[in-house]
């Protein structure tokens, strides 16, 4: 089962590696905040309604407010060297956010080494910010003689930054637990300058090139022996020059000498190195872009996911964020465990891999995912509900943004305003989109709740309202003025839609007209539709 986890990564870490002390993850890769004092935002579509903003942040590096003295003390128990390294630091010069940060990463990435499997493998997406500090980390953590590589992803060709050289590069630090790790060489095809080189061929058509069989001037040694006639120090032993000619890969040259054939079909291209400079970053038109600005290339991931796990290996990514490790994963036949601690990028997720196929699919594969940390019954839900102020904000907000893929609203008001809203297209074009403004209740609820609400639809001046309730909430009455509100003009949907908790949980949603997806979240993707045998671009 693929598992999504809603909540901070120590504490997941920390229960997984109870439920699993002997380590049970294939690979890791992390993309954590860089400390860099910079806003991890989901990017929403835009809306004209005056309480809400079109753009909420969601992903904040705040790692500077942590308080981190709790987290040394408990790091004296669990390894004495990172602890005596990061009291050193925290007696220099060094600033406190600085300190926090690598205080709150060296005891995730402690427990990260725990859940690992013996054989796997663990990498550290950072920048120059901290890379330095973080090498010395995961040196004590892992051990200096399981450092495999620091990995330079050249992410752009050219970067701009003032009164200094532009930064267009971040470090991949990569890392083994122990020297067994798993490992799957993998190649980059050569360029077509390279290919031309490979001007001849076999009466079959077989295009190649030929190469030194001859072992003169290397290093190490060779044979020495009469092949045909012909005298020479050669790279492979006699029996193995005989097996070459009955495969007919010997070129015999006008000058006496023996060479190998190296044919372009089997041509794997040269191994990747530890300057990646052939993955690009996303641009403003890539399918794949959902306007997370820390989104790393796919490609990026498929090269080391492919390198450092198998079919059916479990890789984990506790800084899932917009969920491109998640995506790649499940897409190269990987199973897949992702944390993060916002509830949006959960959702994000969700959508990203689900959206690009028809409802049969989406159903399938929804089925086949475990989301942790959300109500999973109406007596979870509940218990959210009432539990506090605090958790009935988080029962409206699990609803909206995890449930229905909108937006909440970030003036919370009582009666007399609206929780939250969505947008949906109303063109295939994506150019013209409807909004519905969507009002969430667990306390009292009645009639006149309801026509309060569609008071407010009619006032804010969106094409529909939603009104989630509990089920035994629902009267008879508030389903005929559901249904008195009309239609929307041009649509046979309902103008004011009332829909469940039950209902949401058993994975029904509202009605919307148009196309009726939702696209309050950036799409990533191509619609694959299944069904009718259609792609649709949203």
């Amino acid at each position: 089962m693929n598992t999504l986890y809603f909540g901070d990564s120590l504490d997941v870490l920390k229960e997984l590696n109870k439920q699993h002390p002997g380590g049970f993850i294939d690979l890791i890769y992390i993309d954590p905040p860089f400390n860099s004092k910079r806003n991890y935002n989901v990017l929403f579509e835009e809306v004209d309604l005056k309480d809400t903003k079109a753009q909420k942040q969601a992903f904040a590096d705040t790692w500077s407010n942590v308080s981190y003295k709790d987290t040394l003390h408990e790091l004296q128990t669990l390894d004495l060297d990172l602890y005596k390294f990061l009291t050193a630091l925290d007696a220099i010069r060094l600033s406190k956010g600085a300190i926090a940060y690598l205080t709150t990463m060296a005891i995730r990435i402690l427990y990260m080494r725990k859940v690992l499997k013996d054989t796997g493998s663990f990498y550290l997406h950072c920048d120059q910010t901290m890379s330095h500090y973080l090498k010395i980390l995961c040196d004590l953590v892992f051990g200096e003689q399981n450092f495999k590589n620091e990995i330079i992803w050249k992410r752009t060709s050219a970067h701009n930054d003032s009164g200094k050289y532009g930064i267009n590069v971040d470090s991949i630090l990569f890392y083994s637990k122990s020297k067994n790790n798993i490992w799957n060489q993998q190649y980059i095809l050569h360029k077509d300058e390279y290919l031309k080189r490979f001007k001849q061929s076999d009466p079959d058509g077989r295009k190649w090139q030929d190469g030194p069989l001859t072992a003169k001037g290397l290093s190490g040694g060779g044979y020495n022996y009469e092949y045909k006639g012909i005298n020479g120090f050669w790279r492979c032993p006699l029996e193995t020059m005989k097996k070459l000619d009955k495969e007919n890969r010997l070129y015999y040259t006008k000058n006496g000498g023996i060479r190998i054939k190296r044919y372009l079909d089997e041509n794997k291209g040269y191994p990747i190195q530890t300057l990646i400079d052939d993955v690009f970053p996303i641009n403003s038109q890539a399918q794949e872009r959902l306007g997370y600005p820390t989104q790393k290339p796919e490609a990026l991931l498929e090269r080391i996911i492919k390198a450092s796990s198998n079919e059916g290996d479990l890789v984990a990514d506790f800084f899932c964020g917009c969920g491109t490790t998640i995506a790649v994963a499940q897409r190269l036949n990987r199973q897949w465990l992702g944390a993060d601690i916002s509830h949006l990028a959960i959702r994000l997720i969700l959508d990203r891999l689900t959206k690009p196929y028809g409802e049969e699919e989406r159903k399938r594969i929804r089925e086949n995912i475990e989301v942790n940390g959300f109500p999973k019954d109406v007596a979870s839900a509940r218990e959210l509900a009432t539990k506090t102020d605090k958790h009935r904000v988080k029962f409206q907000d699990w609803v909206i943004e995890v449930m229905l893929g909108g937006v909440s609203n970030e003036k919370k008001t009582a009666d007399g305003g609206y929780d939250g809203y969505l947008i949906y297209p109303l063109s295939g074009d994506g150019k013209k989109k409807g909004t519905a403004i969507i009002e969430v209740k667990s306390g009292i609820v009645g009639i006149s709740v309801l026509r309060s609400f569609a008071n407010v639809v009619n006032s804010e001046k969106a094409d529909m309202g939603i009104f989630v309730c509990f089920d035994y909430q629902v009267t008879d009455g508030m389903r005929k003025l559901a249904r008195d509100v009309g239609y929307i003009p041009d649509f046979k949907v309902d103008r004011l839609q009332i829909i469940t908790v039950e209902d949401l949980l058993d994975g029904k949603t509202v009605r919307l007209p148009g196309l009726g997806e939702m696209l309050t979240f950036k799409s990533a993707t191509k619609r694959l539709d299944k069904e009718n045998g259609e792609e649709e671009l949203f």
